[in-house]
């Protein structure tokens, strides 16, 4: 505005809000196995202290999709699964390749973090883990994603992709600095092999009933972040494994983005469909 022929300038300050950081996209794996009872538990890992997410949390394998998990051959080491049926199970048309990726970089993940691989032998048959020389790849695929198709080619291997149930997706809150658009995977335990912590991202593997684990969370005795509870949810009170997996089969999978309120000293977590939920 103009006063006695000077220009007054008025600054007004205005806070704008930063965008969301974009969410990475991983994949996570439950894996169940048989108790001696028949009923069955659910593997969990600790993830280390230093963690830049879930820090000292209790989670499923899992974790990041890498750019080398989709490669253009990809559907060729895969069982029952191609690029077509998973960009239509995922909803990602667009991006097929990325799709598959999901499928193939979880196995990649959990063979890295806990030594478990789910594959096939050249016979058809489940891969069984020769001590020595599947240590050897494994400490290969920590040092280098690329690995992982080295194991492949050299042993002549099939991912064992057609025995994953994808059953869930979640994206982290938008507040949060580090974000995942995570999809969840289902499958029983391979028989003969052992969930090992890698000793560097993993600092310890426990297998627990999905109440057992949830009851603990609720005591203070183990840490598990709200959808680790909400996916353990969904397999409490089946009566096996079998019946597990048949129960998130073929389910709607719905995105999840929960919400957070943050009002005073108070922090709420608010899910689709909650009241308040925006």
């Amino acid at each position: 505005m103009h006063d006695s022929g000077r220009v007054i300038v008025a600054h007004c300050l205005v806070s704008v809000k930063p965008a969301p950081v974009t969410p990475v996209p991983a994949a996570t794996l439950v894996l169940l196995r048989s108790r001696s009872s028949g009923a069955f538990e659910v593997l969990l890992i600790r993830r280390h202290g230093a963690s830049k997410f879930a820090a000292g949390d209790f989670v499923f394998p899992g974790g990041k999709i890498e750019a080398s998990d989709g490669p253009d051959d990809a559907a060729a080491w895969c069982r029952s699964v191609d690029t077509r049926e998973a960009a239509r199970r995922l909803g990602l048309a667009s991006t097929p390749s990325a799709a598959l990726g999901h499928w193939v970089g979880v196995i990649r993940e959990t063979f890295e973090e806990v030594g478990i691989l789910l594959a096939y032998a050249p016979d058809g048959r489940p891969v069984r883990l020769d001590g020595e020389r599947y240590a050897g790849y494994r400490k290969a695929c920590q040092a280098d994603h690329h690995a992982f198709w080295d194991m492949l080619r050299a042993e002549r291997l099939t991912l064992a992709t057609d025995a994953l149930v994808y059953f869930a997706h979640w994206i982290t809150p938008e507040i949060q600095p580090l974000r995942f658009d995570t999809r969840f995977f289902a499958a029983a335990m391979p028989e003969g092999q052992e969930a090992v912590a890698d000793e560097r991202e993993i600092t310890e593997v426990r297998w627990l009933g999905p109440r057992e684990a949830i009851d603990a969370n609720l005591r203070g005795q183990l840490s598990l972040r709200n959808p680790t509870v909400k996916n353990l949810e969904l397999f409490d009170g089946a009566p096996s494994v079998t019946a597990a997996l048949e129960r998130v089969h073929g389910r709607e999978v719905r995105t999840i983005l929960p919400r957070v309120l943050i009002e005073g000293d108070t922090r709420r977590v608010l899910l689709p469909g909650e009241p308040g939920y925006f």
